[in-house]
């Protein structure tokens, strides 16, 4: 006898997770962190299997349950003095409870937000911790403060080392860094500094400082303060950003000229461009024209009918530390890098580019058309498996392509 199998495909990478955007998203992240150990496949799998679409209550309690389970494990696996064990664990909690973090956007109230946050962040200082990495805590000089930061050595050169100075996106963990880009950069011998910045995890939540649009205030504190250690090589400085990272990477690069190599990933020269898209036309309308009043009014009205967009709008909003819809969107609208700038940018720059890429389309690319130095953009796909923003589900194709052009480019 013969049998007959059906021919219909199965569809899981462009079908997804959820029909929720974010929900789906975060899952694809998460998949993707696997590769470095931030994240195991099955308590992933085992935890979305039980939560429903748009159900953001139980979303967020059951990545909250999985982190406090995951970290309990840890202490128990410090305590009898197996730390490499532990040292998993404690990483994978912290990327656990950094997605309940995110999702208190979901949550009618943001009480959850900082205690949440203390959560994921110890779990990232206990794993800075047990590891068998070697990790500075530091302190990076900026204003009349410091910004916190982890220097991870790299451990293989034993003179100055290239360094790769991360940074992060707008609401981006730690632990996430380490999975995009901090544990590829370790294994081939880079130094790796990793700091929060404005409007970034604790200088946010805890100190309440929020974004800026001019990230070279930020960048050159950061460079001063490398150049003075011993174990870095002045000549083999390369900048990274992540997400809305890559705007603040390219700002800086405009007026920040010490770095021998940068990338973005991806491209990102008009921030607000993400926010527009979401907004009905009549509204941006009223925007356009300098129409507060009437924007607001009609703002707030839209939002009385989704109440879930009107919790992530309050999220979003929160690091541009302004009050009315208007205003924030005047806000946002700043961060823009114009050509004049961008074609200051003289640093060899590397720029990623996925396919459907869903809130910067086709800014790689300009960005790549109008820095004024060599630039070199890097293209993804979904016959790779690594299409969609930050390539989620591709990181070590990433890292791959990322890597071979940076040590070329510092050679």
């Amino acid at each position: 006898m013969t049998t007959f199998f059906s021919a219909r495909p199965h569809r899981a990478l462009s079908k997804g997770f959820y029909r929720s955007a974010d929900f789906d998203y975060e899952v694809r992240g998460l998949l993707g962190a696997v590769a470095y150990g931030a994240a195991e496949a099955g308590e992933v799998l085992a935890t979305v299997d039980d939560v429903a679409d748009g159900d953001h209550d139980h979303w967020f309690r059951a990545w909250h349950d999985l982190g406090s389970r995951v970290r309990a494990a840890a202490d128990e696996e410090a305590a009898a003095g197996r730390t490499v064990s532990a040292s998993m664990a404690y990483l994978r909690s912290s990327t656990y409870f950094s997605v309940a973090v995110n999702s208190v956007s979901g949550l009618q109230s943001d009480e959850q937000l900082l205690p949440t946050f203390r959560l994921q962040h110890s779990a990232w200082e206990r794993f800075v911790d047990t590891t068998d990495r070697p990790i500075d805590r530091v302190q990076i000089p900026y204003e009349a403060d410091h910004m916190p930061g982890w220097f991870l050595r790299s451990g293989v050169h034993p003179g100055p080392a290239p360094t790769l100075v991360m940074v992060n996106g707008s609401d981006g963990a730690t632990s996430g860094l380490w999975t995009n880009g901090a544990a590829g950069a370790v294994a081939r011998g880079y130094n790796v500094l990793l700091f929060d910045g404005p409007g970034q995890q604790s200088m946010l939540f805890e100190r309440g400082i929020g974004f800026r649009p001019d990230w070279e205030a930020v960048i050159s504190p950061v460079v001063d303060f490398l150049l003075q250690r011993e174990d870095v090589d002045a000549g083999r400085l390369a900048l990274y950003g992540i997400s809305q990272g890559g705007f603040w990477v390219a700002r800086a690069l405009a007026h920040e000229h010490r770095f021998a190599a940068a990338i973005a990933d991806p491209g990102v020269v008009d921030v607000a461009a993400s926010w527009n898209a979401n907004i009905p036309s009549p509204l941006m309308t009223l925007f356009r024209s300098g129409k507060k009043d009437a924007f607001d009014r009609d703002m707030a009205l839209g939002m009385r009918f989704s109440p879930t967009t009107a919790r992530t709008w309050t999220f979003r909003a929160r690091p541009y530390g302004t009050d009315s819809y208007f205003d924030t969107l005047t806000e946002v609208h700043r961060y823009r890098l114009t050509s004049e700038e961008a074609a200051r940018i003289t640093t060899p720059l590397l720029v990623t580019d996925p396919e459907g890429e869903q809130f910067w389309p086709g800014q790689s690319v300009r960005l790549a058309d109008e820095a004024g130095g060599p630039t070199e953009v890097a293209t993804f796909t979904a016959a790779e498996g690594a299409n969609l923003h930050c390539q989620p589900l591709a990181r070590q194709l990433t890292d791959t392509r990322m890597f071979a052009w940076l040590d070329s480019t510092l050679s």
